[in-house]
């Protein structure tokens, strides 16, 4: 499993993104006259225009969760047609949870966003200040360390 061209995702409406060139966060807020499938379309064009142009060939992202209805819907949505994307393209992924992530990042399974923003600027060289993107730099780190364990 060498030679992968990894995106790891950090799914919600600030949309964490990395590979191992570049990272960001996508804002996929609906505007005012906008439909609540707009956040989708607009996810699904960011996840094929960044597969095309990185060459990705693997995804990983982090599961579904939370304690707020709102946000799991929308994650959940995100999540499906994110799914769909990769089935249609026949592209592995890997999804992992909140607490394996953090517990990675810090050594604590329920670290908070400002720990896991400082571990990134600390063990990955992270100059920015979103901690959408760290957790996005974190899934990657976390992927592929676990796919080189394999």
């Amino acid at each position: 499993m060498k030679n992968l061209n990894i995106l790891a995702l950090d799914v919600a409406t600030h949309c964490g993104w990395a590979t191992k060139v570049a990272s960001g966060v996508w804002d996929l807020s609906i505007k005012r006259d906008e439909s609540s499938g707009t956040r989708l379309i607009r996810f699904r064009h960011k996840v094929l225009e960044v597969i095309k142009l990185g060459g990705i060939n693997f995804v990983a992202f982090e599961r579904t969760a939370g304690a707020y209805k709102s946000a799991l819907i929308i994650q959940s949505e995100l999540h499906g047609v994110l799914k769909i994307i990769l089935e249609e393209l026949g592209i592995p992924y890997m999804a992992f949870s909140a607490t394996e992530i953090k517990k990675h990042a810090t050594g604590k399974g329920n670290a908070s966003k400002p720990m896991m923003t400082e571990a990134a600027r600390n063990k990955l060289g992270y100059t920015g200040a979103d901690d959408n993107e760290a957790d996005a730099l974190w899934i990657l780190d976390l992927c592929d360390k676990t796919i080189n364990k394999v």
